[in-house]
This record gives structure tokens, sequence and C-alpha cells, in this order.
């Protein structure tokens, strides 16, 4: 057994998975220092624009108009009303 980067024991046989852990271990904490800076910090967000609402909004009318034009709506109200049926046991 030899010490690991952190204190703890890791074994010789293992030291691919004990080196992957320890990526993903500094890829988390770099993302949580990231996101509390993001929050708190200098470079925070103080929340959506006019253009990014506009954005969503673009998006959600073409996402409308894909569904009514490719005739979609009736087979997702289908399917929705079969799960819920489902769920109920109504069907």
């Amino acid at each position: 057994m030899v010490p690991g980067r952190f204190g703890a024991a890791k074994s010789c046989g293992n030291e691919g998975e004990t080196v992957l852990k320890e990526r993903v271990l500094g890829v988390w904490v770099k993302w949580t220092v990231t996101v509390g800076d993001r929050v708190r910090g200098r470079e925070r967000d103080s929340g959506a624009g006019f253009v990014e609402y506009a954005g969503l909004m673009i998006l959600i009318a073409g996402i409308y108009t894909l569904i009514d034009q490719l005739g979609l709506d009736g087979k997702i109200s289908q399917a929705i009303g079969n799960a819920v049926n489902n769920v109920i046991g109504g069907g």
C-alpha cells in the first residue's frame, strides 16, 4: 500500500483506477469552485437578459411550429393520455 494524494492508502495494483478517481475528484473540486464564483463571486451572473429570454421564446415557438407542421400534436396527446391511464390504472 502506498499513501495516495489525499492521504488515503491506495493499492499499487489499481493505479489506473486511483488516477481516474483523483482526476474526477480534481474536476469536481474545480467545477464546484467555478460554480461558487459564478453564484457569489466577482464573475457572478446577475440574471438573464432580454436577448436570452427572446432566444428562449424563439426556440419554444420553433418547437411548437415543428410539432404542429409534422402533425405530432395528436400523437403526443394520445401518448400522454395512455401514460396517465397506465399510471392510474384506467386503461
